[in-house]
C-alpha cells in the first residue's frame, strides 16, 4: 500500500474517538434505559425475540471495548513507536491472556473468581474463550499490515460482527427464510447487516483515497463471508481481520496505478476555505 494511500495518523485518532465515542452513547442509552426490552420492541423486535436480543446486545456491547485496540495501536504510532515495537507489546498482552484463560480451563479456583464469568457463552466454560482469539488476530493483522488497514479490519471485526449477531438475533429470518452457513445457523439479515456495516465503516475510514470502494468492497465482503462460514473451522474473532486485511491489500495493490482525476473547482475552492479557517483559529 502506498504512502499517498493511506489516511493521515491524526484523522485516523479523530475518527477512531468519534467511534469510540458514539459507541459509548450507545451502550450508556441502553444501559440507563428505564426498560431495555420496550426500547428494542421499539425498533421492531418482535415480542417473541426481544428477551434474546436484549440478552445478545448486552453481551455484545462488552465487545466495543476492542476499538481501545486500534485507538491505543493509533496513539501508539503517534508518539513514536514503530509498528514492530507495538507488534512485540500485542504479542507480550496475547500471550498472557493466553496463560490466563488456559488457568481458568484448568484451575478452580481461577474459574470461580474469574471477572465478567457471567457473559461467557455456555461452550466457553470448558474452551478457550473469544478475547483469546481477538487477541491473537489482531497481533497477527497488525504484524502483517499497514497500520491503516490493520485498524480498518479490526473495526470489521467489531463492530461488523456485532452487528451480524444482533441484527440476526432480532430480525434473521423474519423475511428471508434461508439458513446460511456451516450449521445454517445464520441469517441472510444478519450478513447483509455485516458487510453494509464494515462497507460503511471502510469508505468513511479511506474517504480521501482514491477509489477506496474497491478495496473496501472486497474487504468487507471477506469479513461476513468469513463470519458466515468461518473457513478452517477456526474462530472467527482470529479470522476475520485476517482475511479483510489480506483482501484489501490486495485490492489496494492492485488499484496503485490508476490515476486520480483532478479534483473539481468547487472542490478546490471549499479546500482553500477549509485551510483559511484552519490558519484562522490555529
Amino acid at each position: 500500500m502506498l504512502e499517498s494511500q493511506q489516511p493521515s495518523n491524526s484523522y485516523l485518532i479523530e475518527y477512531l474517538i468519534a467511534l469510540s465515542m458514539i459507541s459509548l452513547s450507545a451502550t450508556l442509552a441502553f444501559k440507563l434505559a428505564a426498560s431495555p426490552s420496550k426500547m428494542v420492541e421499539a425498533c421492531g423486535v418482535s415480542i417473541r425475540r426481544v428477551a434474546k436480543a436484549v440478552r445478545e446486545i448486552e453481551r455484545k456491547v462488552f465487545h466495543t471495548c476492542g476499538l481501545l485496540v486500534p485507538l491505543t495501536h493509533q496513539l501508539l504510532l503517534r508518539y513514536g513507536v514503530s509498528n514492530t515495537h507495538c507488534t512485540a507489546l500485542c504479542v507480550a498482552i496475547t500471550v498472557v491472556g493466553w496463560v490466563a484463560d488456559l488457568s481458568r480451563i484448568h484451575i478452580p479456583w481461577v474459574e470461580r473468581n474469574w471477572p465478567m464469568r457471567s457473559i461467557l457463552r455456555e461452550r466457553e466454560h470448558k474452551r478457550l474463550t473469544g478475547a483469546c482469539f481477538f487477541s491473537l488476530g489482531c497481533t497477527m493483522t497488525i504484524a502483517i499490515s499497514p497500520p491503516s488497514i490493520a485498524m480498518a479490519s479490526i473495526l470489521f471485526l467489531v463492530l461488523g460482527d456485532m452487528s451480524a449477531a444482533i441484527i440476526g438475533v432480532s430480525f434473521g429470518g423474519d423475511k428471508v427464510l434461508a439458513k446460511l452457513g456451516r450449521e445454517g445457523k445464520k441469517s441472510m439479515e444478519g450478513s447483509t447487516a455485516m458487510f453494509c456495516v464494515c462497507f460503511v465503516v471502510g469508505c468513511s475510514m479511506f474517504a480521501g483515497i482514491h477509489l477506496r470502494e474497491y478495496p473496501v468492497f472486497f474487504g468487507a465482503f471477506a469479513a461476513t463471508l468469513t463470519e458466515l462460514y468461518e473457513p478452517l473451522r477456526l474462530n472467527d474473532n482470529l479470522t476475520i481481520p485476517l482475511f479483510a486485511s489480506l483482501a484489501m491489500q490486495w485490492a489496494f495493490a492492485r488499484i496503485q496505478t490508476c490515476g486520480v482525476p483532478e479534483p473539481a473547482p468547487l472542490m478546490l475552492a471549499l479546500e482553500r476555505i477549509f485551510q483559511r479557517w484552519n490558519a484562522a483559529i490555529g
